[in-house]
């Protein structure tokens, strides 16, 4: 390797890789992850009320099943607010190596807190107004929840040592876990008053009356309950400093670099022990090259290609998997047909399932990751869960009909449950994880943003596709207004494969256990033929 003697903005940064874990870290895990629990929260609660608005805005007199959202605003509610994420993603990565971390860091709270209240303040002279407001929040709420993807990740990165950095980014992920379990335990709480207040019969013994008209302020309630985390952490988020790396590394301000890591981790540095770097040094760098470049792509052109690839193959199953399992669990019986319950029975029943497969399948393998990571690897880790979630996927794909029979449903949820666990404790972090630590600092937060992007792009995929390919292949029982489909079990057949595709990309990405960012991301090399004197080669 060809490393540069006078580098001091690189040494400078060895102190951080050096640095014990320090309250600062455990302090920006939880003001950084209450940001994923919003993000969470918010996009994963439409699963929760989508059967919910169908319902109120979409009943037809004379059916003897409750009213549905019609296919394609089904689609744009589910689906809506993963668009606005890709594209906020992409732009607040690109942001964040331009302004820097910090600048634009309280800007996507402030969209995830106006657009979660817009959300719940959707009103129109119709049901398609209804839902066409709704979609419009739901859409500037993916934009904001998109920008916290690679600045979250890339601050956590930044700020922390080369022993511990897996886990405290993985915990910073992990509070998506929570998010999702609040989700359902607001619904419940939520959908538990207004039933004890509102008494309302079964659809089939009065489809009006089972849903009453104070159902309307319920779905309100549980989708503005996302700002409320938001809000509480914006004035610490403001307080967290520019990253050191950021500040030594891109923005060549190695004197305030040491002025932040000595302020907020106890770190005694001079910043005047160190030469400057004159402009001719940063010229000759290794690092000079632009992004996607012919030099960036030999260096990290199949990195960027493995950690898009693992993170679109894995959310289209992550994503059809949490967006749609109130049908999974609809369709195995799971839950009761819905004729037989009243509107708010209904949610509960589903806020219930939903917060139990959290509880004991998504929320424990988030933090799995965060103990197992730093000792086992990224690459492992991502490598066991694609594996797992591909056989259990199959496992409950081929004795379909097994699993739908009432004695069997206990055991259909444990086996669905895993297919979480392993998600979470695998690609689903380790996903967001890598793109944070193998890309130059000047690039690191751009390639996060592409990176996720793509994850963005294969939840719409999974999104959109699961919901019209889980549809029975008999149109007569598929539900109202879709065509007829392949079935759930098909639909995990494909989702198996899928993770098979998922499996053979992560060998693409390099492992980056115990390694500094300078290290892995080639950030102290220098381009080969531009040496000047005094380079030693290793």
């Amino acid at each position: 390797m060809a490393a540069l003697n006078n580098q001091p903005n690189l040494h400078l940064l060895n102190s951080l890789d050096v640095a014990k874990t320090q309250l600062y870290h455990f302090k920006a895990v939880v003001v950084s992850g209450m940001g994923f629990f919003t993000d969470a929260y918010d996009l994963f609660s439409i699963s929760l009320v989508t059967k919910l608005l169908g319902r109120i805005y979409f009943h037809h007199a004379g059916s003897p099943n409750p009213g549905s959202l019609p296919p394609n605003l089904a689609a744009a509610v589910n689906g809506v607010a993963l668009c606005g994420t890709l594209s906020g993603q992409l732009f607040f990565g690109w942001l964040g190596d331009k302004m820097g971390r910090k600048r634009v860091y309280g800007l996507t709270l402030w969209i995830m807190m106006i657009c979660s209240i817009g959300s719940g303040l959707s009103f129109g002279s119709s049901p398609n107004t209804v839902i066409a407001t709704l979609c419009f929040f739901r859409f500037w709420l993916g934009f904001g929840i998109g920008g916290d993807y690679p600045l979250s990740a890339t601050i956590m990165a930044e700020n922390s040592n080369k022993k511990t950095r897996g886990a405290f980014i993985a915990a910073v992920f992990a509070m998506q876990g929570f998010g999702i379990l609040t989700g359902g335990i607001v619904a419940i709480v939520t959908s538990t008053i207004f039933k004890a207040l509102y008494k309302a019969p079964s659809y089939a013994v009065d489809p009006i009356a089972s849903t009453v008209p104070e159902a309307d302020y319920v779905w309100r309630i549980i989708l503005m309950f996302g700002a409320f985390p938001a809000a509480l952490t914006y004035y610490w988020r403001m307080q967290i400093p520019e990253t050191p790396r950021y500040t030594a590394l891109v923005a060549k301000n190695a004197e305030k670099a040491c002025a932040d890591m000595s302020k907020v981790m106890n770190l005694e540095i001079e910043a005047g022990k160190f030469p400057e770097q004159n402009e001719n040094q940063v010229a000759k760098s290794g690092n000079s090259f632009e992004l996607l470049s012919k030099e960036f792509l030999s260096r990290h052109g199949l990195h960027l290609l493995g950690t898009a690839s693992a993170w679109f193959f894995v959310d289209i199953a992550y994503y059809s998997q949490n967006l749609f399992q109130k049908d999974i669990f609809s369709a195995v019986g799971w839950i009761p047909k819905a004729n037989t319950m009243s509107a708010l029975e209904e949610l509960f029943k589903i806020a219930r399932a939903q917060t139990l497969i959290a509880l004991c399948g998504t929320v424990p393998g988030y933090w799995f990751t965060v103990f197992l990571i730093d000792y086992i690897g990224r690459r492992t880790i991502q490598l066991i869960g694609f594996f797992f979630m591909t056989v259990f996927m199959f496992a409950l794909a081929l004795p379909y009909h097994h699993w739908t029979l009432k004695q069997n449903n206990i055991g259909f949820v444990v086996m669905y449950g895993l297919t979480f666990f392993f998600a979470n404790f695998g690609p689903n972090s380790t996903t967001f994880i890598v793109p944070a630590e193998i890309f130059p600092a000047r690039f690191r937060s751009t390639c996060h943003g592409i990176s996720a992007a793509a994850g963005k792009a294969g939840a719409i995929v999974g999104a959109f596709g699961f919901l019209y390919a889980a549809q029975n292949q008999d149109k007569s029982k598929a539900d109202a207004g879709y065509p007829a489909g392949i079935g759930i079990r098909y639909s995990l057949m494909v989702l198996g494969c899928i993770n098979v595709l998922g499996f053979l990309c992560s060998w693409l990405i390099p492992e980056a256990k115990g390694k500094s960012l300078e290290d892995v991301s080639r950030e102290n090399e220098q381009v080969q033929e531009a040496q000047p004197s005094g380079v030693e080669v290793v």
